[in-house]
C-alpha cells in the first residue's frame, strides 16, 4: 500500500475567522503511514545531499519565480485562511518569501562551505584541520497560524539549501495554506519525496516524528508547547530549534520622534491584529513626552479600521484566528480594566464583523505591573503604554520578564539607543523600529529565557541545519605523537620541555626547552615502537 493509499478519509475544514465562512477543504494525513513517508524523505535527501549549493539554488530560484508569479493568489489564501489583511498578507508573508529564496540560495554555500581551521599551537605545527557543516538528514517543522506561510517557508528554503529532507506540520487553523507551500515547493521540482506536507494534529505529529527518528524539530508557539515538546524530545535526545513569543517592551525616550514613534507603535502592536510574536505589547515612556505620546497614539488608533481583511482596502486591521485567541485578548483587557486601567482610544469596525473573531485596536493607559497584559503575552490587538521616569527605570521594567524576543529603543541618538540596546535582555532590539528583522534574511531570529533557545534565518539558521564535522589529519609521515606509548622518563620530560617551550618564563627558558624538544620530537615521532620482538 503506497502512502497516498493510506490517507484517512478524515476532512479538516479551513474557516475564514472573519467571516466563519469554508474555505478549503484537505484530507487530514494518517499517521500510521508515518515511518514509510520519513523513509520516503531519507531516500530522498539522500540524493538530494549530493547536489551543490549552485544546483540546490537553482531549485530554491524556481519556488522564487512562482512566489512573484502568484503574490495575488497566495496573499488572499493566507487572508483567507488567517483573517489579516491582504496588505499584510503580501508585505509580511508573500514578500519575504522571495527575499528569502534570494537570500539563501546566494549565500548558503558561502557560510556552509568546507572551511580550514588554523593551527592552534605550535605543537600541532603537523595537524591539518577543516570544518564541515553536514546536513541534518530529515527535519520536522511545526509552524503556527500568525504567519502561516512566511515562518514556514522560512525554513524550508533553509533547510533546502543545507541539504536537508523536510516532514512539514502547519497549524490546525490554516491548512490551506499548507497547501499552498506544497503548491510552492512542487514548483521547484524537488526529488519526489524530499519534502512531505502533513495534516492532522500537532501534538500526534511531533510524537509521531520523536517515535520514528527524526534528525531534528523546528517548532514555533506557544510556551507551554515548547516545554512539553522539549521534554518529549528529551527522551531520545532529538535536537530542538524552539521560538516560543514574546511580551515584547518598546521604550520611548525623551528625544524620540514621537511621529515616528506612534506610528511605529501602531505598526508594531496592531499589525496582523496584534498576533506577532514579536510586536509591540509594553510600551515605557519617560515622563516628559508621556503625555505628547499618548495623545498622538490615541489619535492614530481611533484613524484604524478593522474588519474583513480579504474583502479589500478599505481595512487596516483583520479579524484575529481563532476563538480561543480573541477570549485571550479579551481577558486581559478585562483584567486590565479591573485593575484601574483605562481605554484611551479603539479602532472603528468597517462592514460586518459580526461573524468573525474581532477585536478593536485599543490602547491602554495608567497600567500597573500586575496586569496579565504586562506580565504575559497578550497577542492581539492591545497596546499597553506606561509612564517611567527615566531610561534606567525604563530598562528595568523591559527586562523585568520572562519572555524575551525583541525591543525597541526610539530616540535620535543611535549612540545612546545602541548602548541602551545592549543592556536589554532580547535576542533582538531595533532602534526606531519594531517588528520588521524577521523578513531580514541575513538576520537571525529567536529570543532568550523563555522566548525559545536556538535561532533560525541567517547564517546561524543556516547552521541550525547542519551538524558541525571536523576533519583532522597530519601532514607529515610520522609514526607516533608525542603523548603516544610506550611511557618512560624520556616521554616525561619531553611532554614538559614542550609545555615550556610553549609557555616559557624567559627567553633561556625557551632556548633551554627547544634544544631538548626537537631530538625528543624526531625520535618519537619518527622511529617506531620497539616492541623486543
Amino acid at each position: 500500500m503506497t502512502v497516498q493509499e493510506k490517507l484517512t478519509a478524515n476532512v479538516v475544514v479551513d474557516t475564514n475567522p472573519a467571516t466563519g465562512t469554508a474555505v478549503a477543504e484537505l484530507s487530514e494525513t494518517n499517521l500510521d503511514a508515518l515511518p514509510q513517508m520519513l523513509d520516503k524523505a531519507r531516500q530522498a535527501q539522500a540524493i538530494w545531499a549530493t547536489k551543490s549549493f549552485k544546483e540546490r539554488a537553482r531549485h530554491i530560484q524556481m519556488m522564487r519565480s512562482y512566489i512573484v508569479d502568484r503574490a495575488d493568489d497566495l496573499a488572499r489564501t493566507i487572508s483567507e485562511s488567517n483573517g489579516k489583511t491582504l496588505t499584510d498578507a503580501l508585505a509580511t508573508e508573500v514578500l519575504p518569501c522571495a527575499l528569502a529564496c534570494k537570500w539563501y540560495a546566494k549565500n548558503a554555500e558561502h557560510y556552509l562551505k568546507e572551511r580550514n581551521r588554523p593551527v592552534g599551537s605550535i605543537l600541532f605545527f603537523n595537524k591539518r584541520t577543516h570544518m564541515l557543516r553536514v546536513p541534518l538528514g530529515v527535519v520536522g517543522i511545526i509552524s503556527p497560524w500568525n504567519y502561516p506561510l512566511s515562518i514556514p517557508f522560512g525554513e524550508i528554503v533553509m533547510a533546502l539549501m543545507a541539504g536537508n529532507g523536510i516532514m512539514l506540520k502547519v497549524a490546525a487553523a490554516t491548512p490551506a495554506v499548507g497547501r499552498a507551500i506544497e503548491q510552492i515547493v512542487a514548483a521547484g521540482e524537488l526529488p519526489e519525496g524530499l519534502f512531505q506536507h502533513i495534516v492532522g494534529s500537532g501534538s500526534k505529529v511531533a510524537t509521531g516524528f520523536f517515535d520514528n527518528g527524526i534528525d531534528k524539530l523546528f517548532f514555533t508557539g506557544s510556551v507551554a508547547a515548547g516545554k512539553t515538546l522539549m521534554a518529549q524530545a528529551a527522551k531520545t535526545l532529538t535536537p530542538v530549534s524552539l521560538e516560543l513569543g514574546g511580551n515584547d517592551p518598546m521604550l520611548v525616550l525623551e528625544d524620540a520622534d514621537l511621529e515616528r514613534a506612534t506610528n511605529g507603535a501602531a505598526w508594531g502592536g496592531y499589525q496582523n491584529a496584534g498576533q506577532s510574536c514579536g510586536g509591540v505589547e509594553r510600551v515605557y515612556v519617560v515622563d516628559a513626552v508621556y503625555d505628547q505620546f499618548v495623545d498622538l497614539l490615541a489619535k492614530k488608533t481611533r484613524q484604524l479600521r478593522h474588519g474583513i481583511g480579504c474583502n479589500g482596502f478599505d481595512v487596516d486591521i483583520g479579524s484575529l484566528t481563532t476563538a480561543g485567541q480573541l477570549r485571550t485578548v479579551q481577558q486581559h483587557v478585562e483584567d486590565a480594566l479591573a485593575k484601574g486601567a483605562r481605554i484611551e482610544a479603539q479602532s472603528r469596525p468597517v462592514g460586518n464583523v459580526e461573524n468573525g473573531f474581532f477585536f478593536p485596536a485599543t490602547l491602554l493607559t495608567q497600567v500597573t505591573d500586575d496586569m496579565l497584559t504586562m506580565c504575559d503575552e497578550t497577542f492581539g490587538p492591545l497596546i499597553a503604554v506606561q509612564r517611567v521616569a527615566n531610561e534606567e527605570e525604563a530598562i528595568r521594567k523591559a527586562n523585568d520578564s520572562n519572555l524575551a524576543l525583541t525591543s525597541s529603543v526610539w530616540t535620535k541618538d543611535n549612540k545612546r539607543g545602541r548602548a541602551i540596546a545592549a543592556q536589554l535582555q532580547t535576542g533582538v532590539t531595533t532602534l526606531n523600529d519594531h517588528l520588521y528583522s524577521h523578513g531580514l534574511s541575513e538576520t537571525p531570529w529567536g529570543g532568550w529565557k523563555e522566548s525559545g533557545i536556538g535561532r533560525t534565518h541567517g547564517p546561524e539558521g543556516l547552521e541550525e541545519m547542519t551538524q558541525a564535522k571536523v576533519v583532522n589529519w597530519d601532514t607529515l609521515p610520522s609514526k607516533r605523537n608525542i603523548f603516544w606509548y610506550p611511557f618512560d622518563q624520556a616521554t616525561y620530560n619531553g611532554i614538559k620541555n614542550a609545555l615550556l617551550f610553549v609557555f616559557p618564563s624567559g627567553v633561556g627558558q625557551w632556548l633551554s626547552a627547544s634544544l631538548k624538544l626537537t631530538p625528543f620530537l624526531v625520535k618519537k615521532m619518527f622511529t617506531g615502537w620497539k616492541t623486543g620482538d
